[in-house]
């Protein structure tokens, strides 16, 4: 069962704002949330120019869709 509980991790310590529905001992996955976006990597024009190709017939109708039109 995953059940999340809102809170804050503060000098060390994590302080849950709500009661936890488990009463047991039992394993726990800490995700931080952080306000920090991350950097975008700069993208290069024209990087893949001669790399991607599309044949001649590639806004014809499938032959597989024939039977439909």
């Amino acid at each position: 069962m995953l059940a999340t509980v809102k809170g804050y991790y503060e000098k060390g310590k994590i302080t849950l704002k709500e009661k936890a529905l488990v009463q047991s001992k039992t394993d726990v996955i800490v995700t931080f949330l952080t306000d920090e976006k991350p950097k975008a990597s700069k993208r290069i024009p024209g990087a893949f120019k001669g790399k991607v190709t599309l044949p001649d017939d590639f806004n014809e109708p499938l032959d597989d869709l024939k039977d439909y039109m």
